[in-house]
């Protein structure tokens, strides 16, 4: 029989509580200078060689060797023979995902400001925004020790439901090994074109252009270290959509709730990776032990329980708290990527709630529908940023320019104004173009 795993506990009425607790919080990593300089070779190789180095790089890192970057697409053809040979149970499964996805972004772009409008004033100046989508987006789809279609679908989906114009995704595919589901998952969301390509070589492609790929005008999706800090060289030159961190999740109980459930909760975070992080947040220390004493239970079946016992080793917390109120105050603290609320009168709970990538209520809403099927973004603010973050959106695929058109009258009005502030400003110019355009007295 395995040997338990012991969980860090914190008590908040303890004297050092909020120092512990930050500590606890952040992650003991170094940034790779190693990294960061192999990454900058290969940016600076792609930006001069192109294609060549791309080839270069696939071959070196994907053990994929083609004679001409072209080779390194898949048709559109292609990804609708993958989508025609999924078993029935994953089409049935992957279109359901993507009808819910596509569902809950279509009422986004209608309701979270990424519509045009304008208004017009009594002068007859009419002022507005300009809403219009990305011309080319990139998404990068992870494929080395995993395949995630729900990425695909995460990335590609508001994207077009913006209306961005050509949607291009990479994906590495080592030694050629392509997986269905996920070519399955590009052809339901309407990508327009999927190269195999992987790493930092990929970003930069997407960043700079080839002449075989595009380049494109932001840059989406997760990936590992060399990715990230990929994403971090080009940013200016591309957007981004963010840097992630290590997956999280918080649960919010009041005591109530089926122990064996939080525990697998718990353990879908923890399964990620080892600095995944997974916190119970309870004000009823029997209901805290009663979940400690569930996840040794289901810890030894766990195809994972390697990578899920490292993970609550080295970063999970049981945090006993006074009450519910005051676990509130603590997840905004802590603003995590994924908090559960198992409670009665989780919604009561979730107004208090000021920081959190997504918020799940109720004992039946398990993070995992939301990583797959329920229809909010799975891509989600970790590391804290969720205090000035948000979640993937179709709003991240739009940009807003400011219409603004002065009647005559307005110009009498707003003229005198900018002057007086030019003036002030040292700026003679801006002042002129603005008063050149007043009345002058009796004309």
């Amino acid at each position: 029989m395995s040997a338990s795993v012991k969980i860090q506990r914190l008590e908040s009425g303890a004297a050092n509580f909020q120092q512990t607790l930050l500590a606890s919080l952040s992650i003991p990593l170094a940034e790779d200078v190693a990294i960061d300089l192999k990454v900058a070779e290969i940016i600076l190789a792609i930006q001069t060689h192109g294609d060549q180095a791309l080839l270069k790089y696939t071959s070196q890192f994907d053990r994929l060797q083609v004679q001409t970057a072209r080779a390194l697409e898949i048709l559109p053809s292609e990804l609708e023979k993958a989508y025609l040979q999924l078993p029935a149970d994953q089409s049935q499964a992957l279109n359901s995902a993507a009808k819910r996805i596509r569902s809950y972004h279509d009422q986004q772009r209608l309701h979270a400001g990424c519509q045009t409008w304008d208004y017009t004033e009594a002068d007859g100046t009419r002022l507005g925004q300009k809403v219009t989508p990305l011309d080319r987006v990139g998404i990068y789809v992870p494929g080395g020790k995993a395949a995630y279609p729900s990425s695909v679908l995460m990335n590609a989906i508001p994207a077009k439901v913006a209306g961005v114009a050509e949607v291009i995704m990479v994906v590495p595919t080592p030694a050629g090994v392509r997986n269905n589901l996920v070519l399955a998952a590009a052809c339901l969301a309407g990508v327009d074109r999927v190269f195999t390509i992987g790493g930092a070589q990929a970003i930069a492609a997407l960043a700079y252009g080839t002449a075989t790929i595009p380049a494109v005008d932001k840059i989406v999706g997760p990936g590992n270290a060399y990715v990230a800090a990929a994403k971090r060289r080009v940013f200016g030159q591309v957007g981004i959509d963010m840097i992630a961190g290590p997956s999280e999740i918080l649960i919010i109980c009041d005591g109530t709730s089926n122990p064996d459930w939080v525990a697998m909760d718990l353990f879908s975070q923890a399964e990620h990776d080892e600095l995944a992080q997974s916190i119970l947040v309870c004000p009823d220390v029997n209901f805290i032990n009663q979940v400690d004493a569930s996840m040794q239970k289901l810890l030894p079946e766990m195809p994972r329980q390697e990578v899920i016992r490292a993970s609550l080793a080295k970063r999970a917390l049981f945090i006993q708290v006074d009450d519910m109120q005051q676990a509130c105050e603590i997840a905004n603290t802590i603003a995590p990527e994924h908090l559960e609320i198992c409670a009665q009168n989780a919604r009561q709970w979730a107004e208090l709630i000021r920081h959190a990538g997504a918020i799940f209520m109720g004992n039946y809403t398990s993070e995992s529908l939301g990583d797959y099927c329920a229809g909010p973004n799975h891509v989600l603010p970790t590391a804290r940023t969720a205090r000035f973050s948000s979640p993937l959106g179709v709003y991240d695929f739009i940009k807003r320019s400011s219409m603004i058109e002065v009647s005559e009258a307005g110009a009498q009005t707003l003229g005198q104004i900018a002057s007086a502030i030019a003036h002030g400003e040292g700026l003679q110019a801006h002042a002129r173009a603005a008063e050149m355009r007043l009345k002058k007295p009796g004309a």
